[in-house]
């Protein structure tokens, strides 16, 4: 698994990626707090978490959608497959070395808080719960978009189809306020990414919130490994 972590991150800085993923956080977060915070002289940075959900759900799926795909289109993965490594060690390593990417965007949202502090009076309890909220739901970003990889090898569609699922989960709370049948809207409110979201970024920590996310991504990773496990065997 290190194996993998280490070539996927080295590849992630050997190309403009890793560097441009970073910037957009970096550029559409700072821009996002002028405009929420700062221009209005607000010390409230829920609507730059809130933003910043948006954002991922698209460049996320450009972090991922090579992981699998670029390695299927040059048929080389079928040497990764029986290299001796295991799938899960396999699956670990792309997943944690798009996840350290992941972090190094968004580790810009708590030094605005800590900035702030200086000048205004801070919910350290709202930041804080607003950042481990966006780590887990980038969790899910991440293992998503890995098994979406692992179906084409075609980037864009890769890319284009991360997309679609992240919308899709986030719209499962909007779908959930229309249907008229009861338990249907419970269900579909009960697995709602966003719903679980928008607790967090009000500083409210619950175990099942996050056993939420951490399973989601579990999910997606032990649908990644069945993937790469049928291709092993075909």
């Amino acid at each position: 698994m290190l194996a993998i972590f280490k070539r996927e991150t080295g590849a992630y800085f050997t190309s403009p990626l890793g560097y441009v993923f970073v910037a957009v956080c970096i550029l559409t977060s700072g821009l996002w707090l002028y405009l929420s915070a700062i221009a209005v002289g607000s010390a409230d940075l829920t609507a730059v978490f809130q933003f910043m959900y948006f954002v991922l759900l698209i460049i996320v799926p450009v972090l991922t959608m090579r992981l699998m795909s670029e390695e299927k289109r040059q048929k080389a993965d079928q040497l990764l497959l029986t290299a001796p490594v295991s799938l899960f060690g396999l699956v670990a390593g792309k997943f944690f070395s798009a996840y350290t990417v992941f972090l190094l965007g968004v580790s810009i949202l708590p030094v605005y808080g800590i900035v702030l502090s200086f000048f205004v009076k801070i919910s350290w309890m709202t930041l804080w719960g607003n950042f481990v909220g966006l780590l887990l739901l980038g969790g899910i970003y991440v293992a998503l978009g890995l098994f979406v990889s692992a179906l084409t090898e075609n980037q864009m569609i890769a890319a284009v189809g991360s997309m679609f699922l992240n919308l899709t989960i986030f719209l499962l709370n909007t779908l959930a306020a229309v249907i008229p049948i009861q338990f249907i809207s419970n269900i579909l409110r009960s697995i709602s990414v966003f719903e679980r979201y928008r607790q967090f970024t009000l500083g409210i920590f619950t175990l099942p919130n996050i056993l939420f996310f951490i399973t989601g991504a579990a999910i997606f990773m032990f649908l990644t490994a069945r993937v790469l496990e049928k291709r092993r065997w075909a």
